[in-house]
């Protein structure tokens, strides 16, 4: 047990802090069940929602929830069959030539002074 008064300061905050975090990774390990079992697009948004929340907390780095929301959305399309060949996208129009604007010119730097 601390004897330092800020020690018993940081005892109390870290089990707030615990107790917090606990609750963030339960929801988003339930939701991440949920979306599991029934692979829609319901269950995507919720999972999507509780992995932001838990990156946002600090509870999950923000590259591993990029990488979590990317493989949620991996399964979901596996799921509902779509492939990435799946069709050809319709040709789009060419759009007009966009006249490129003149480089602006650039102030000559002064010389640097001399030392005595």
């Amino acid at each position: 047990m601390p004897i330092i008064k800020s020690a018993k300061k940081r005892v109390k905050v870290a089990s707030k802090a615990a107790v917090r975090n606990s609750k963030t990774k339960r929801s988003l390990k339930g939701a991440i069940k949920a979306f599991g079992k029934a692979l829609t697009g319901k269950t995507l948004s919720k999972a999507h929602s509780e992995v932001d929340k838990a990156a946002k907390k600090g509870v999950m780095h923000k590259n591993k929830a990029a990488r979590k929301k990317s493989q949620l959305a991996k399964a979901a399309k596996a799921a509902a069959g779509v492939s990435k060949k799946a069709a050809p996208k319709a040709k789009v129009a060419a759009k007009p030539a966009v006249k490129k604007a003149a480089p602006k010119k650039v102030a000559a730097k002064k010389p640097a002074a001399k030392k005595k």
